[in-house]
């Protein structure tokens, strides 16, 4: 239970909140201020950024609507929250959209200026009908009714002054910050001090920094003298790990990953990629980073950018090539076309809801059978996938790692709500990070065979081009075991099928064993972005006193060596997945398990509750 602290502040040990408004609004850029503020604060946090799938959908409509959630805590958290205690509307439509996240009880702050018959009308309401006089929702809720656009105004313009009405209106969103900065405590001072910076220094534009200085000051001021909230609130610093620190999102972390593993490899990194989303500022991220060797290429298709990429680790870089599910389907046969020749390629995969365009900004894990099997013949890849956003810096080491050493493309699974996602991330200690050994074919006299195997790893070797001794043939056709002539024969393809599947179990060797936490008859299995809803799930368990174990995979070809051992020491396996249970087919159908799966194909994550009410029925003997 919340603590009165003194007369006016309430101690929370932790908060929800969420931003939502047209795409036009700046819902993500005050969600993101906002997150910085209680990072700074030394408070735990987990964030959401929820956008519309519509370039420019129209204005005020619900198809526009952006949204921006973050949970911050006192203690170690590792989801965004699944209901909020506070959330800003900035026009009817965000309302409308969002209102079900909003606990009961809670705070609902919106734009009055912004609900009237024409936003009303194209949002959907009846004719006549204002949901903020709605004697149902403001028994549920706690409404305050801002003139955002009218304080706004009145706090920005002067007389004889040149801004326009419209730069000042593009200021509410500030306004909203400091209401919400004042409510939860959090200091506005490094907010300002950093749109001072974009705005005055780098974009040269000091009227604008002042602008929206003056907006958040006044949207703080506000919340101070209103007496609209029934209490202010704050929530103590988390007693983290001790260390350096910095808000990391998924697909950050997959660039200094990506970054770190060529320098380790003492390797040049190409990345060649068509634009995606949810996976294109993987691209604008690696982009800015050519002191460290980073070469980048916007290819004009998919296919185009993964030949690059294959080109790029034929010649001895490290090949990277990014996408999502989409283009993953359409860079298959190149897929191909690298298993065929056993080079290492990187394969970042940043999954959405399908199929075909789906719901291209909403979260899904229905790209793994595609990825295990979406390619012609005999065609096994190494498969991996991260757990948060700061395990997608991991990871990324993780697919160089194993591809460099098997000579085999690897895809990294990633999602769209790690990848926009964010959360503190202890900055590691880079020197100790192991290097990644590269060992290219040399010249020893004897003849050079192209396809003559490493016996620990079952790699060939990787030969750089125009090195006189080491000439090759390469391409589709099936090869020649040892020359890598090109061959026809029915035992060599058989033999050569063989080796391309043994080289990737050869990984069990160096790669992790799967570890549980927990005890209990009951063991939580899950892999990718599921991570931190299955760990407060478990929590909420067993403080309802059922005792539940879990395990967590990130290597799913080749599975970890002990996973069979795993799976056998329980009565029941419960795997939550967000698509039709894949992952789970696969364990069954290999390990002979009953696996029960849960299932979530909502385009977002699982809520924790809903999560833990579902094992909970299955542990008792219900439904599955």
């Amino acid at each position: 239970m919340p603590e009165p602290e003194t007369d006016k502040t309430t101690r929370l040990s932790n908060v929800s909140v969420r931003f939502c408004g047209d795409s036009g609004d700046g819902m993500q850029l005050t969600g993101s201020h906002f997150t910085d503020a209680v990072a700074l604060a030394g408070n735990d946090f987990s964030t959401a950024p929820d956008f519309p799938a519509e370039i420019r959908a129209p204005r005020g409509s619900t198809f526009g609507v952006s949204g921006y959630q973050v949970q911050f805590s006192s203690n170690e958290i590792h989801t965004p929250g699944d209901l909020v205690n506070a959330m800003v509307a900035m026009n009817p439509a965000g309302f409308k959209t969002n209102l079900e996240y909003v606990e009961p009880g809670g705070i609902v702050i919106v734009n009055d200026d912004e609900f009237n018959k024409s936003n009303f009308k194209k949002c959907g309401y009846d004719e006549g009908y204002n949901p903020l006089d709605d004697e149902v929702i403001n028994a549920q809720y706690k409404i305050c009714r801002v003139p955002m656009s009218r304080l706004t105004r009145e706090s920005l313009v002067e007389e004889e002054s040149d801004i326009s009405v419209k730069d000042v209106d593009r200021c509410r969103n500030m306004f909203a910050l400091g209401i919400i900065s004042w409510l939860y405590s959090r200091e506005i001072e490094s907010t300002i001090e950093k749109l001072q910076n974009y705005f005055g220094k780098v974009k040269n534009k000091p009227e604008i920094a002042a602008l929206n200085e003056k907006a958040i000051r006044a949207g703080y001021y506000f919340g101070e003298t209103a007496e609209l909230f029934p209490s202010q609130y704050d929530v103590a610093p988390a007693k983290l790990k001790s260390g350096k620190y910095r808000r990391i999102s998924g697909n950050e972390a997959i660039v200094l990953g990506l970054t770190t593993a060529a320098t380790k490899a003492n390797k040049s990194l190409v990345y060649a990629s068509y634009p995606i989303t949810p996976a294109s500022d993987v691209l604008h991220g690696l982009a800015r980073l050519k002191q460290f060797g980073i070469r980048t290429f916007q290819a004009e298709d998919e296919i185009a950018a993964v030949m690059v990429a294959i080109g790029a680790s034929f010649t001895g870089d490290i090949g990277v090539t990014g996408t999502s599910g989409p283009g993953l389907a359409l860079k298959g046969e190149a897929i191909g076309l690298a298993v065929m020749m056993e080079l290492p390629l990187i394969v970042v995969n940043v999954q959405r809801a399908g199929p075909s365009t789906g719901m291209p900004t909403k979260t899904e894990q229905s790209d793994l059978l595609q990825t295990m099997f979406g390619r012609s013949g005999e065609c096994p890849v190494i498969v991996i996938a991260a757990s948060s956003p700061g395990n997608c810096f991991q990871m990324a080491i993780e697919a160089v790692r194993l591809s460099t050493r098997a000579m085999c493309p690897v895809i990294f699974l990633s999602e769209g709500g790690l990848g926009n996602a964010a959360e503190p991330w202890l900055i590691p200690d880079i020197s100790n990070i192991p290097d990644i050994e590269v060992k290219h074919a040399v010249v020893t006299g004897e003849e050079f065979l192209p396809y003559m195997r490493d016996e620990k790893t079952g790699a060939r070797p990787w030969a750089v081009p125009g090195t006189p001794g080491l000439e090759h043939r390469v391409g589709g056709l099936e090869k020649q075991d040892g020359t890598g002539d090109v061959s026809y024969d029915h035992e060599n393809h058989a033999l050569m099928t063989r080796y391309r599947a043994e080289k990737i179990q050869k990984l069990q060797d160096v790669i992790p064993d799967l570890e549980v936490e927990g005890s209990g008859d009951t063991l939580i299995l899950g892999w990718g972005g599921t991570k931190g809803t299955i760990l407060t799930a478990a929590t909420m368990l067993r403080e309802r006193g059922i005792e539940v174990a879990t395990a967590h995979l990130h290597y799913i070809n080749p599975f970890p060596k002990n996973i069979g051992d795993v799976l056998n020491q329980y009565k029941k396996v419960i795997m939550p997945e967000m698509n039709t249970g894949q992952l789970r087919m696969l364990l069954r159908s290999q390990f002979l398990v009953d696996i029960q799966g849960i299932q979530n194909l909502c385009g977002r994550s699982f809520f924790v509750e809903e999560l833990a009410d579902c094992i909970e029925a299955i542990v008792k003997g219900g439904a599955k």
